[in-house]
């Protein structure tokens, strides 16, 4: 009797030990799963140079600014995880053609040039030569408006040559800020220059200036995949649509510029 007592609580502690397996390696199992799971979530890479302000620059570290937060948003509406990165201007598109990197949402402008070694999507914002007016200026509200008026404009700019077309009083400067000031103090009628340079200006450094008339060239700024890439190209275009459609485009661009900027 004692020696089949003794078999029993063996073969229970044999049934004990076999539950407690099975319910470890099912946890290892679950937890295996878990982890492969996230390693293989998908990621949507996207390059900048990370020295543009507003558009893309660090702050305390880390990179933030408008590109970066469309960016984002387009990431988050492919379902996957968003990795802004950095990377030297003059090397960008040798990047993305290596595949460093899946886009370059950097504030590039689609020109016929670039086309030949990348596919663009839609533009997801439009940029271009501006006419910029000191506040309270009512004489100038358009290109017509500046025949016979002083222009400022960046010196050996195309820009310049745009200037020259409309008025015989043009009058160049080392940089945009230092045309913006003068515009502000009087010392020119208006200034030519790129409209988000002059809407940074307003917003970051408070000069008292507005843009006036339609854009005088239109830079289309755009993503850039790698060429022949029209299904990611196609998504994008979908993604920034639906941004539009929604608001949240137009509450991003009111966040970093005070107006969107896609509209011309």
């Amino acid at each position: 009797m004692r020696k089949l007592l003794i078999l029993c609580l063996a073969f229970l502690l044999m049934i004990l030990a076999a539950c407690g397996t099975e319910g470890n390696s099912s946890t290892e199992k679950t937890s295996a799963s878990s982890n492969e799971k996230n390693a293989n979530k998908e990621t949507f890479t996207f390059a900048m140079s990370g020295v543009y302000p507003p558009l893309n620059f660090k702050k305390d570290g880390n990179l933030t600014g408008f590109d970066v937060e469309i960016g984002t948003e387009i990431a988050n509406r492919l379902g996957m995880e968003p990795k802004p990165m950095t990377n030297p201007w003059e090397t960008i598109i040798q990047g993305l053609k290596a595949n460093k990197y899946d886009a370059i949402i950097g504030s590039m402008t689609a020109t016929p040039e670039r086309d030949k070694q990348v596919d663009f999507t839609n533009p997801y914002y439009l940029s271009g030569a501006q006419i910029f007016i000191a506040e309270g200026n009512t004489e100038i509200r358009s290109k017509e408006d500046l025949a016979g008026k002083t222009i400022g404009v960046i010196q050996a700019s195309t820009w310049k040559d745009m200037a020259e077309e409309l008025s015989d009083q043009v009058k160049g400067y080392p940089g945009d800020v230092n045309a913006l000031q003068d515009l502000v103090a009087g010392r020119v009628d208006a200034v030519i220059t790129d409209k988000i340079v002059g809407l940074n200006a307003k917003n970051e450094k408070g000069l008292k200036i507005e843009a006036v008339g339609e854009l005088l060239n239109e830079d289309r700024v755009s993503v850039a995949v790698q060429e022949g890439n029209t299904e990611l190209a196609e998504k994008i275009n979908k993604a920034i649509q639906s941004m539009i459609d929604d608001g949240t485009y137009e509450e991003i661009s009111m966040k970093w510029f005070n107006e969107n900027i896609m509209s011309k």
